[in-house]
């Protein structure tokens, strides 16, 4: 017996229970077309995007002299790895990508941390001048980030925390938008959650961390995400935050081949293999969250 049957009336299918069978949608000519037109923007769009990134992957394999006559060439005429032995010979690269390896691991876990319990302390807390301290961090959401720099380091002269670890890590520690995305998770959480919890006991920082805090699931990896690609790719406060060559970080390093420091020329191959190698990092950690980034309400509609 066939799945789909004709009825007695021609022309009328049927499914095996009788039932007038589901027919498939047409796509008229015009919606076609329209479909194709929008396939072919994004398409060209995203080529624009990607085009150079694969122009500096294969800038980074040309000589100097190839990179400076033909730099939009996708092609190298003569394929050579002389930028990338540069960086580990001649570059303190690795250097360079420990500092910012050790940086990062530090100030993505603090912000995570931290921007979950200051947005807790502001969806959930009642105090005097809550709703003030909420506007002020919208008021520093608006801000650009660099009229900032120069109050940052001079807090940093004062407080004998320039050119150090602690000084390139602490004032990152936190940040206003991460503070508001947690707030604005932890408020679509009904707060009839926590009252069990509280009815046995349980204290403020415990609901927070045994009940609230795994239900923000979604809005944790979105922050973890943002805090790791933030602080990896950060260059503006690692500039007026330390001096010493020794405590450069990837950004500030290919800063300083990008003005000259290390060496004569353009060095274009240089400059973008280690463009290239900093991107890698990022780039992987998007690829294995690509899923797992999502409106930050998601997980309270599932809780």
């Amino acid at each position: 017996m066939t799945a789909i049957a004709e009825t007695s009336e021609p022309g009328i299918r049927t499914d095996p229970q009788g039932r007038p069978a589901k027919r498939r949608p047409r796509i008229g000519a015009r919606a076609r077309s329209g479909l194709i037109v929008g396939y072919l923007i994004l398409i060209g769009l995203a080529l624009i995007y990607i085009y150079p990134f694969i122009v500096s992957i294969s800038a980074s394999f040309k000589t100097d002299a190839e990179a400076t006559q033909s730099p939009l060439g996708l092609i190298p005429e003569t394929i050579t790895f002389a930028a990338y032995e540069r960086l580990f010979g001649d570059v303190p690269f690795a250097r360079w990508a420990g500092n910012t390896v050790f940086v990062t691991v530090i100030v993505t876990i603090g912000r995570v941390f931290f921007d979950s319990l200051a947005g807790y302390a502001l969806s959930r807390l009642q105090f005097r001048g809550r709703t003030v301290v909420f506007v002020a961090f919208i008021a520093v959401l608006s801000v650009p980030g660099v009229v900032l720099l120069i109050p940052r380091f001079l807090i940093l002269q004062q407080l004998g925390l320039y050119d150090s670890y602690a000084g390139m890590i602490i004032p990152l520690l936190s940040t206003a938008a991460g503070v508001f995305i947690m707030k604005q998770f932890f408020d679509s959480i009904p707060g009839s959650i926590e009252e069990a919890a509280r009815i046995d006991g349980a204290g403020t920082f415990r609901v927070f961390w045994t009940i609230v805090l795994p239900m923000a699931r979604p809005a944790l990896v979105t922050l973890f995400i943002l805090s790791f690609q933030g602080s990896w790719n950060e260059l503006g406060h690692f500039i007026v935050s330390r001096q010493s060559p020794e405590l450069n970080t990837l950004t500030t390093g290919v800063a300083s081949l990008v003005s000259g420091q290390l060496g004569s020329g353009n060095q274009f191959p240089l400059q973008l293999a280690a463009a290239v190698l900093m991107t890698i990092p990022v780039a992987v950690l998007f690829f294995i969250f690509q899923r797992r980034i999502m409106n930050t309400t998601a997980g309270a509609e599932k809780g």
